[in-house]
């Protein structure tokens, strides 16, 4: 639409004939809405959730105290800018919502969430025989 007003008649005719058939012979999927309808029914079964403590703000030194901010990890201090921490409050912890499928980007996204889960689930291991546990 912008190329349309910024070129005009006849040319903008054709930007917009390419973004129709880009479009149309783009690979589907309604993973994010079926992800954004489960995240909408799940906020109307549980109603505002806290926000974990430890990705709280804490800018006053009481925020500190009451353990806001405790044990966060800054992801772009990690390889690849990602690092396995819990985002999600505690009553949804390992809800999935977002499953995407193996067309066009998606795929690049599925993989990269699959990537993560293994990085977690591996760093999950480790930590719990850091610990002692099995």
């Amino acid at each position: 639409m912008q190329a349309f007003e910024f070129i005009g008649l006849p040319e903008g005719e054709l930007a917009l004939a390419q973004a129709a058939v880009y479009l149309a012979t783009a690979p589907k999927s309604n993973s994010l809405y079926t992800a954004y309808g489960k995240i909408k029914g799940t906020i109307s079964q549980t109603g505002t959730l806290p926000v974990p403590l430890h990705i709280r703000n804490a800018p006053t030194r009481l925020m500190k105290d009451l353990g806001y901010g405790k044990d966060y990890r800054y992801a772009h201090d990690f390889e690849d800018a990602y690092v396995p921490q819990d985002y999600l409050p505690a009553k949804l912890r390992g809800s999935t919502y977002y499953i995407p499928t193996d067309r066009g980007y998606e795929k690049v996204i599925k993989e990269r969430i699959e990537q993560w889960r293994k990085l977690r689930e591996s760093m999950s291991g480790r930590n719990k025989k850091d610990k002692g546990e099995t």
